[in-house]
């Protein structure tokens, strides 16, 4: 059975061991804004998903992880759907995210209806691409 919950200060050490892109402290601000969830299959945590405000305003997954074994089974498309649901609870009209141009995340991302909105170019790195999901479509 899939939960999804808020991250607490007791998941820290399940927590680094898929998210490896963000500081402690960084960590505990999840924490203390719920801007942050560990995802479950029958009360066992298997991923984090983690997100901020764009431009203080809207908002976007800056990371969805989930452990190997349970990749392509649909529990990281039931964890978007979910934190989309409580984003348009809050009554903001659209979602973002970005992954790099040589990553797979990019094919999930359209395939639960996200639409490429442009990339960004820094130097030395692949393109990152931004995708959006408006609520109202």
């Amino acid at each position: 059975m899939f939960d999804m919950r808020y991250v607490i200060e007791t998941d820290k050490k399940f927590w680094f061991t898929l998210d490896r892109h963000i500081s402690e402290n960084e960590f505990k601000a999840k924490v203390r804004n719920k801007q942050g969830y560990v995802i479950y299959v029958e009360n066992k945590p298997i991923g984090v998903l983690r997100y901020n405000l764009f431009w203080d305003n809207t908002p976007f997954v800056n990371l969805i992880e989930l452990q190997e074994a349970y990749h392509g089974k649909g529990f990281g498309s039931q964890a978007m759907k979910c934190w989309e649901s409580e984003m348009q609870s809050l009554n903001y009209e659209l979602v973002m995210t970005s992954t790099q141009a040589d990553e797979q995340a990019q094919h999930f991302y359209r395939k639960i209806g996200y639409i490429d909105s442009g990339c960004l170019l820094l130097r030395g790195e692949p393109a990152e691409i931004f995708f959006v999901k408006w609520f109202d479509e």
